[in-house]
């Protein structure tokens, strides 16, 4: 792919009608909304440059603003049809590695489901085999890390 730049007329009349509408608001309070191409030049900054969302260029909307889209049209599916039109396989590659790069936080309820499916209730994957939890399976009391730290301290 070719180094970052803010998207052309042309491009922009290509990806225009794959971006959801977004609602303007009833009533004349709050922020206006921001400019939806300033947006998608900002986030495909934050693509191409790997950089976090708060060292984006002042040229762009705010950093919140554009991730918060980001978010929404990654949901959606949109920004990966939009990355297709524009710069087709190499853009649909882009998507997949931010894709990996991006971390799943989990509601409350996603990780009550989950502890549940695990079988035990209360505790987290990562805790249940840990040697610093106080009671591990088939690690003698002597060797767990209350044991270990009461007797130095």
């Amino acid at each position: 792919m070719t180094p970052h730049r803010d998207i052309t007329e042309e491009e922009w009349q290509r990806v225009m009608p794959l971006l959801p509408e977004l609602r303007p608001r009833s009533e004349m309070r709050g922020r206006p909304l921001a400019n939806t191409r300033s947006v998608l030049n900002g986030v495909l900054w934050v693509m191409y440059s790997g950089a976090t969302w708060s060292a984006m260029p002042r040229r762009y909307p705010s950093y919140q603003t554009c991730h918060r889209r980001f978010k929404a049209w990654h949901d959606e599916g949109v920004l990966k049809r939009v990355m297709a039109e524009l710069f087709g396989a190499e853009g649909v590659a882009l998507c997949e590695t931010i894709e990996t790069r991006m971390r799943k936080h989990l509601s409350r309820v996603e990780k009550a489901a989950a502890r549940a499916q695990e079988g035990v209730p209360g505790l987290s994957s990562n805790t249940r085999n840990s040697p610093f939890s106080p009671a591990t399976p088939g690690v003698p009391q002597s060797l767990s890390y209350r044991s270990v730290y009461r007797h130095t301290a």
